[in-house]
């Protein structure tokens, strides 16, 4: 391996790190405070983006108040053999034993830019279709002994960086090779950072990191992939099959439906997704158990601009895409949820009373009705898609008196409902829209908590 000229990292503030919180749960910094996760997508941002324009997005993605950027050093659209910005590619002969090292001081400025803004880096060593080209361009250039002396080098490269590290890149583990170029990689990285940072796996559509590794200890936090569709029946449901696993291990789903693409990848036969759709995927990810949640815009991930050849029809330029409601409404839950007792927070369908026809109430569909609480009952919280009454199981929540309230996931707002004695037969609400195009989060307090109007800072 070349040598390294490391970015001076120690000249900005001290790196974040993190961890995963006692009940094994969430994510927390290392004084134990909650991190909630709120990633966006920007695969191709060290491969397309200029330093100037880097800065601009990443000023962006802080501003609307996300903490992850999910980026991609070895990138998966020609990220090996079509030069970055500058005109530098990653390798040498696409050697992972020789890296070019003005390509990686431009990646090192990027992830510094990051940093100094307070945004962690979920840093993906290389795309899956670098070991797995059976289902992408290629080439293969890993084997396990070259992705572990690659992901030791790269490893030592950040290791003084606020980074989580993302194995996989997009892709199944189909055989025993694959699986040791992953588990190789994963023991590069953490050697050469000396374990200062959080190892994940990002899979395939539709799957996640436990599906290959979920019982190994190297991976810290399971990674979905739920993917581009907008049910939660068959799709987003699996967030909360992997709360359930044992051994307990946080999960998060770090690509959900992308707001602007087409829909299941065929926008012929269902449109593409909007704001709604990327909404409904957040809380229902949420309130089923997940730490945290990624966003993406199908232009974003991609830097699409006028002129680059276009991958799944993008509907705007990245610049363009920044502004889209999507993007800027991810922010609501994250202050929500920040608002009320956080690392005590449980997935509870039980919130909800059972109706007599189940695809009422809780749904399905685009219509499913999620519910999460307080393990100690301090709050509860349902997720209303749709404008349909439901009755919730007030019993659940401690406290003689109730308050409640109507939260607003488009704009961060929350309307007063009551105060009220609690009664053990629950309490019947109808969201302020009656119609099947708005969502609404209702939010239930223990009055004798006296938390503030939810989502305040």
């Amino acid at each position: 391996m070349s040598p390294s000229l490391v970015f001076p990292f120690s000249s900005l503030p001290a790196p974040l790190r993190l961890r995963c919180s006692s009940n094994r749960r969430y994510l927390v910094r290392e004084d134990g405070s909650p991190f909630f996760w709120l990633g966006d997508t920007a695969w191709a941002l060290f491969h397309r983006l200029t330093r100037e324009e880097a800065a601009h997005y990443l000023a962006d993605r802080a501003r609307k108040g996300f903490n992850v950027i999910q980026a991609v050093a070895l990138a998966e659209l020609e990220g090996l053999n079509t030069p970055n910005a500058y005109g530098h590619c990653p390798l040498m002969n696409n050697d992972p034993l020789r890296p070019v090292e003005a390509y990686w001081q431009h990646i090192d400025r990027v992830v510094a830019e990051a940093n100094r803004l307070g945004l962690v880096v979920g840093f993906l060593p290389t795309w899956g279709d670098k070991w797995n080209r059976k289902h992408g361009a290629g080439p293969e250039i890993f084997t396990p002994d070259n992705a572990e002396a690659y992901g030791e080098w790269v490893g030592r490269r950040y290791r003084d960086a606020s980074i989580v590290w993302i194995l996989g890149g997009d892709r199944p583990v189909e055989t025993e090779t694959h699986r040791e170029i992953t588990r190789r990689m994963a023991a590069g990285v953490h050697r050469g950072d000396g374990g200062r940072h959080l190892r994940t796996f990002h899979t395939q559509g539709a799957c996640g990191s436990s599906a290959y590794f979920h019982d190994e200890e190297w991976l810290d936090f399971n990674f979905r992939q739920n993917g581009h569709a907008v049910d939660y029946t068959g799709r987003y449901d699996a967030t909360r099959a992997d709360y359930d696993r044992t051994p307990v291990k946080p999960v998060l789903d770090g690509e959900p439906v992308y707001e602007d693409i087409g829909i299941d990848f065929n926008a012929a036969k269902h449109g593409h997704a909007h704001a709604a759709d990327v909404r409904r995927a957040l809380y229902w990810n949420l309130f089923t158990g997940a730490c945290g949640h990624t966003y993406g815009h199908n232009s974003v991930w991609q830097m699409w601009a006028p002129g680059r050849a276009p991958i799944l029809d993008p509907l705007m330029s990245w610049r363009d895409a920044l502004e889209r409601p999507g993007a800027s409404q991810m922010q609501h839950a994250r202050r929500l949820l920040e608002s009320r007792p956080f690392l005590t927070r449980i997935p509870d369908q039980t919130v909800l009373a059972p109706h007599p026809v189940p695809n009422v109430i809780p749904g399905a569909g685009r219509a499913f009705f999620a519910a999460t609480r307080d393990e100690e009952g301090s709050f509860a919280m349902v997720y209303a898609p749709v404008g349909r009454a439901f009755t919730v199981n007030t019993r659940v929540i401690s406290g003689d008196r109730l308050r409640a309230w109507w939260f607003n996931p488009r704009d961060g707002s929350a309307t007063w409902i009551g105060e009220w004695t609690n009664d053990p037969a629950g309490r019947s609400f109808s969201s302020p829209d009656e119609g099947e195009t708005i969502d609404w989060i209702l939010v239930v307090d223990d009055a004798s908590c006296g938390f503030a109007a939810p989502g305040a800072v």
